[in-house]
Parts: structure tokens; C-alpha cells; sequence
């Protein structure tokens, strides 16, 4: 009766990963020699445990990657132009405490997104806040905010993501009230925040296709300093994996 007592008293409290550690050790007759300071050090472990996993998987929710893709996943085999030493490099993360880019360019189908995605997955593993969009699907869900007064709250919550990827940026040349919402979010988390985009257009095009000669500078300037560029090229993975 003691031990039901204890257990609903931490579940009580809110500490279910000591609950649910408390049950399974006394009845674990390996860990009856233990001393009470090492079954209590055992039990905080295992609250602590509870709590670093149920907040990865509140990360990996509220990120809504399109694709549940992992680093250690990436296919090198492929000829796609792909560094594996920047690869090796970004899963260290030390690029998103700095605030860094990270511009991932290519043809279709040549795993632009899945890298992407593996960088958010490897993001929210250690630890930070990971938004993930596509490029027309923010600026459609932006101009509808703009509507119903909620844009500026729009661009405050993409501002505090510690990481924001952009998939399938300039599928079509930017309108005019993109590139200022653009803009905004650059200028935004710009020394605040790392960001990811992917796009089929190749990088050195990116400030014809934005638009607007100053806008573009400003916001090429931003995304372009200090960026790591993954330029992809090659057939589709796809298509091999299809014909396989």
C-alpha cells in the first residue's frame, strides 16, 4: 500500500518518468542491494530521461518535417556532388548556435529536401526549435495573415524558430509582396537565428529571380554571407531507385 502511495503521489506531483521508475525498479530484484542514495540518483535519471524525450518529441511535432529523415540516412553512393565532410560538419550543430545558412541547391528529385529534413531531425535532436515551410504554402499562409491582422504575429513566430527551413524556394519569381515578406524574415532572424532553404534554381540566379535590384541585395546579402552551399546535381534519385 506504501509503494501505491508513493507512485500516485509522483504521478500527483507530475513526475511520471519517477512513477513509472519507481514500479519497474522494486520490481527488478537486481537492484534490491542498491543504497537508498543510488535507487533516489536512479529515479531522478529516469524523471530526467521522461522529460528530454517527451520534449524531442514535442520538437519533432511542432517542426512538421515533410520527410522523417535522419544524417546518418544521407546516401553518399549516389553522383551528386554531395560533401560528405559538410555533411559531417553540420551535424555537429554548432552552425545553428551561430546563426548560420545553410543554401541547399539542385534539379529535382536529387534529395534537396531530405537533407533539409535531416538537418531539422539532427536540430531538434540537440535540443532547439525547428519550423519547417514550403516556400509557397509561407507566402500564401502570409498574405492570408495579412487579412485577418495576423501577420506581424506571423513573421514574430518565424522570427523565434532557432531553425527555419525553407523548402522549395523559387519554384516562380517572387512577387512584390513576397519579396518584402522575405525580406522581412531575413532581416528578422538575421544574427538571431539559422536557416535552411532549398531550391531548384541554381544559387547564382537567385537575385535576378527574387526581383526587385535593391530588395534582392538586401536579401541576398543576408542569406549569402557566411552560408554553407550545398550545390546538387545529377539525375534524379527517383528515378534510379524507380528503375531499380
Amino acid at each position: 500500500m506504501l509503494n501505491e502511495h508513493t507512485v500516485t503521489l509522483l504521478n500527483s506531483l507530475k513526475l511520471f518518468g519517477m512513477a513509472r521508475g519507481f514500479a519497474q525498479r522494486l520490481a527488478d530484484t537486481g537492484q534490491a542491494d542498491l543504497s537508498h542514495a543510488e535507487f533516489v540518483a536512479l529515479l531522478v535519471q529516469d524523471e530526467k530521461t521522461y522529460r528530454d524525450n517527451n520534449r524531442l518529441q514535442r520538437l519533432l511535432r511542432n517542426a512538421k518535417l515533410r520527410q522523417q529523415a535522419a544524417l546518418e540516412d544521407i546516401d553518399y553512393r549516389h553522383p551528386r556532388g554531395l560533401n560528405k565532410q559538410v555533411i559531417l560538419e553540420l551535424a555537429d550543430t554548432q552552425w545553428i548556435a551561430a546563426h548560420r545558412t545553410v543554401l541547399i541547391s539542385g534539379p529535382t528529385g536529387v534529395g534537396k529536401s531530405f537533407i533539409a529534413c535531416a538537418l531539422g531531425n539532427s536540430a531538434a535532436r540537440a535540443g532547439y526549435t525547428v519550423h519547417y515551410t514550403r516556400a509557397p504554402r509561407l507566402f500564401e499562409s502570409l498574405q492570408q495573415a495579412k487579412g485577418d491582422g495576423s501577420h506581424l504575429k506571423t513573421l514574430t513566430r518565424l522570427g523565434k524558430a532557432q531553425l527555419l527551413i525553407i523548402d522549395d524556394f523559387l519554384l516562380t519569381p517572387l512577387a512584390e509582396a513576397e519579396r518584402k515578406d522575405l525580406l522581412e524574415i531575413v532581416e528578422e532572424r538575421h544574427g538571431l537565428g539559422a536557416t535552411v532553404i532549398t531550391s531548384q534554381c541554381p544559387i547564382k540566379d537567385w537575385h535576378p529571380n527574387i526581383g526587385d535590384p535593391t530588395l534582392a541585395d538586401s536579401i541576398c546579402d543576408r542569406l549569402l554571407h557566411t552560408a554553407y552551399r550545398i550545390e546538387l546535381r545529377g539525375e534524379s534519385m527517383r528515378k534510379r531507385q524507380s528503375a531499380t
